[in-house]
This record gives structure tokens, sequence and C-alpha cells, in this order.
């Protein structure tokens, strides 16, 4: 019916640099999953925007110290800077539940949203010859929807910062995740997420927020 047939000695080598790709993504995804929070929701939801002495406190406090640390945080900040968060959560609840039903929030692409906002464009890398595995031959996909690597097998996220455009580029892992890579061209990558820390969720009297955590640690 028209369908092109590859040679044997190309199907090797195609699924060869398929596989390189899919391991690669795997091994990037598992350096940085123990340091992700899990069991406690309001610390999987903020972990993103907090800064690190945040966390470092937060994890030293008692179930009770930490229901004041929660309240003491966003005290702390303006009301701005909690509504552009609760927004941005609701949108991560209802967008990206797919990755993760139970918590929506903790996944790559929600991580980066939270803190970052909306991209102000997302590019795809489009797998057009990516082929599957029929009868030992190799024949194209037929399967093209955005969510499967058939098709989209890369967003790039784009943001503006200063005179710079950061990426973020998200790989697709089946069935239904999208793994953050390492990219290039993103030398600024860490200013534009610590601008977002210290100017979007910034804290308004910092020497006396670290003064209540001090002694919200002492009672523990």
């Amino acid at each position: 019916m028209g369908r092109s047939i590859m040679s044997n000695g190309n199907s090797r080598r195609i699924l060869f640099a398929l596989g390189a790709i899919f391991l690669s993504v795997l091994a990037l995804a598992a350096t940085g999953v123990s340091a992700i929070p899990k069991k406690d929701t309001w610390y999987t939801q903020h972990y993103t925007i907090m800064q690190g002495f945040e966390r470092k406190a937060y994890r030293a406090l008692s179930v009770d110290g930490r229901k004041v640390f929660q309240e003491l945080f966003w005290a702390a900040r303006t009301r701005d800077a909690r509504e552009t968060f609760q927004a941005r959560l609701e949108y991560v609840k209802k967008n990206f539940w797919k990755e993760n039903s139970r918590q929506p929030w903790n996944t790559d692409r929600s991580r980066v949203y939270l803190l970052n906002g909306s991209p102000a464009s997302i590019d795809y890398d489009q797998n057009i010859s990516f082929a599957q595995a029929v009868g030992g031959q190799m024949a194209p996909a037929t399967d093209r929807t955005n969510e499967d690597v058939g098709a989209n097998r890369a967003e790039v996220w784009i943001y503006p910062y200063d005179k710079y455009f950061i990426k973020y580029t998200f790989a697709f892992v089946q069935p239904y995740q999208w793994k953050i890579t390492q990219t290039t061209g993103n030398r600024y990558l860490g200013e534009l997420e610590t601008f977002n820390k210290n100017i979007t969720f910034g804290i308004v009297d910092l020497e006396k927020y670290k003064q209540e955590l001090a002694d919200l640690q002492k009672k523990k």
C-alpha cells in the first residue's frame, strides 16, 4: 500500500538510537528523584518556589511546627505573590494531572510552571521519522497524537529573561511522562529561577522572617 520498508541494518541503527535517547532521559530523571519531596502535600506544592534556607528549616520541624511555618511562609510575602501561586497551582491541577493524578503539581513540567509561569512560547520536536517494528520490519508509526513519543517527542518551553531566551526541554517517556532533560544555551537558567524566587515570590522583610523561623526552630 505504498508503505516503505527499511533494511534490517537501518532498523537496528534506528532502534539503537531511540533506545539510547530513552535511557539518557531515564538517567537524567533519576539523578533528581531522591531530592524531590513526595509525602508532604504542602511541601511538594511549594518546594520549587522556596529558598534554600526555608527548605532546610521546614524539614527540621515537627508536624505542628510545619503548620506554623506554612502560615509564616505566606505572611512574609505579598498577597499578589500568593494569588499568582494559587492561579498557577490551579492551572497545573487542570492540565498536568495525567502525569501524576495524586499530585499533579509534582511533575517536571508542573514545577517549572509553578516557578516561572506560562512560557512565552512552546516549540515541539516532532519525530517525523519515528518507526515501529512490524513483523521484524520497520514501518512508519500511525499514532500521531500530541502526547505520543511517535509524534511530539519533546516540548521546548521558552522564557525571555533580560536579553536572553531560556529553554526548558521536556522529553516524552511512555506511557505518560514528560521528563526534563539538559539543554544547551541555558547559561542564565539559574538566574531566571533565582529572579522568580526573589521577585515574583520575594520575601518582604527577610531579616524579620528569618528571625521568626529561628524562633520557631527553637520550639519545633
